[in-house]
């Protein structure tokens, strides 16, 4: 830290007020000055995808005809919705943690990923949906199941590839 001496300073009133009083010097004072520090903290990449995410669900939101996707994907599992914004309505819901879907026969978690985009495919064709609004990754990066439940989904036109 840095400390500062400054000289004791006298002043005389007459020079500002016309009448002459003198005043006391002032005492000597240590002057402590702090240095600033400014720490800047940037959004981690999965911050970033979140706020980027929530932009864009202001602009797309689902029908009944026409839903929005959303899938989320965790470190194991996926989760898939049609979801009906405008009623607030989940249309469809699929995830590879169903009996269903796991145990006939049974198979490993991107096999389950790729039925769950055919249940959804067949759930679409029951509904009379032909197109979806948007398709909401939630933020997340393409990994195995995945591309496994995104071809399932090409195949029926959901997604432009």
């Amino acid at each position: 830290m840095a400390v500062a001496n400054f000289p004791a300073l006298q002043f005389k009133t007459c020079d500002i007020f016309g009448k002459c009083i003198k005043f006391l010097p002032l005492q000597n004072r240590n002057l402590f000055v702090k240095t600033l520090v400014v720490e800047a903290k940037a959004n981690t990449r999965t911050e970033s995808a979140k706020i980027r995410n929530r932009r864009m669900l202001k602009k797309f939101n689902g029908t009944p005809r026409r839903p929005r996707l959303s899938v989320f994907c965790s470190e194991k599992q996926l989760y898939a919705m049609l979801v009906d914004d405008k009623n607030k309505k989940c249309l469809f819901y699929g995830s590879t943690l169903q009996k269903s879907i796991r145990d006939n026969p049974a198979c490993t978690t991107i096999e389950a990923a790729k039925r769950v985009g055919e249940e959804l495919v067949k759930a679409c064709v029951d509904l009379n949906i032909n197109e979806i609004s948007y398709y909401d990754r939630n933020g997340l990066a393409r990994g195995e199941r995945m591309q496994a439940f995104e071809i399932a989904i090409a195949n029926f036109g959901f997604l432009p590839r």
